[in-house]
């Protein structure tokens, strides 16, 4: 009898033991499973990018979450959701947002030696909070049937006495302007950025408005000669299906300016992993991924920008715009005189 007793409390305890390991396999399969996914919080709104996206599932099995909005909302976001925000990656546009994440305390510094031996130092945060992912130049765009380009020179030269009335350009407000402002800021000082900015406001053909497209249409409808633009908007209007915007792209010129010098203003779309990303290793996978030659060949081929990756085959367009000298000047300054750029717009009265 006792032997009975014996055997089947040995077979319960068996059972028991049994179940408590299949409960926690499940339990580790589950955990497993959820964290098989990377959130990314982007204001890049490029169909191209979701193949991107699609491309890193396929390779590492980790499930893509993407949230849409602008900069600012997503960095609102993130604010108001705290230690509880699912966000593992932040991507955006312009470092001088980037550094505004930064400095609100939205990432967090990682190590990686595939981001630190991929993207130029120039083009990452320094304390590694945030890398680059495409570079965009910041070009003047010129009437090819009103402008010699032997005319054209530096940023500075735009303030002279023969361009009045000819300049078209964003608004103030615009995150791309105030970057480039806070790049002269740090290259020619506060003073030489007040008087430039002066000097801009009387030379413009129009008060500043619309996007960079549209000051790229307004100048081959005659209303100025010269529009301060980002390289690949010209890109991708040669390449656009409305056959009107090809028409415009094919009258404009582009021009590198302050290639006797510092080289011409560089900005980026970059990515940081959240301060409380729930997910950081896939986060940094992930981020890891954007700057490989795949990726990196689609976000050229796609949309016209710049690679981080040397290797990376330009556009045949791209190329068609040469070579040129960029100025290597480290980004995080950009965020760093956000405000002091945004002063000088104010008092100038660059609308």
């Amino acid at each position: 009898m006792k032997k009975v007793m014996f055997g089947i409390l040995a077979a319960a305890l068996v059972v028991a033991c049994g179940n408590k390991n299949s409960k926690e396999e499940n339990q580790n399969a589950q955990t497993k499973a959820e964290q098989e996914v990377v959130t990314v919080y982007t204001h890049r709104h490029y169909e191209p990018d979701q193949k991107i996206f699609k491309m890193f599932e396929d390779k590492t099995g980790i499930e893509v979450k993407v949230v849409n909005a602008s900069a600012d909302e997503l960095i609102q976001k993130m604010q108001m959701e705290g230690e509880q925000s699912p966000a593992d990656v932040l991507i955006t546009v312009d470092a001088g947002r980037l550094g505004r994440a930064k400095e609100q305390g939205l990432l967090q510094t990682i190590n990686s030696t595939v981001l630190e031996n991929t993207v130029p130092a120039h083009l990452r945060d320094v304390d590694n909070q945030w890398f680059g992912l495409t570079k965009r130049a910041r070009i003047i765009a010129y009437a090819k049937d009103r402008v010699n380009p032997e005319d054209l020179s530096t940023y500075e030269d735009l303030v002279a006495e023969k361009w009045r009335g000819k300049i078209l350009v964003r608004s103030s407000s615009n995150i791309y302007n105030q970057s480039l402002m806070a790049s002269i800021i740090a290259n020619d000082g506060e003073e030489a950025a007040k008087a430039w900015a002066e000097g801009m406001v009387k030379n413009m053909a129009r008060a500043p408005k619309g996007s960079d497209r549209d000051q790229v249409k307004a100048v081959v409808a005659g209303e100025g000669d010269l529009a301060i633009v980002n390289s690949y908007y010209i890109g991708k209007m040669l390449n656009s299906p409305d056959a009107e915007e090809v028409k415009v792209a094919q009258q404009i010129g582009l021009f590198f300016p302050n290639q006797e010098n510092r080289g011409t203003h560089i900005n980026v779309s970059g990515a940081g992993v959240a301060k409380y990303a729930p997910n950081k290793a896939n986060a940094i996978a992930f981020i890891e991924f954007l700057v490989q030659q795949d990726a990196q060949q689609i976000f050229t081929d796609a949309n016209y920008e710049y690679p981080v990756l040397s290797t990376v085959n330009p556009t045949p367009d791209i190329k068609n715009w040469g070579d040129f000298k960029e100025d290597t000047l480290g980004l995080n300054v950009l965020g760093a005189n956000n405000k002091k750029a945004v002063l000088i717009f104010d008092e100038s009265g660059w609308k």
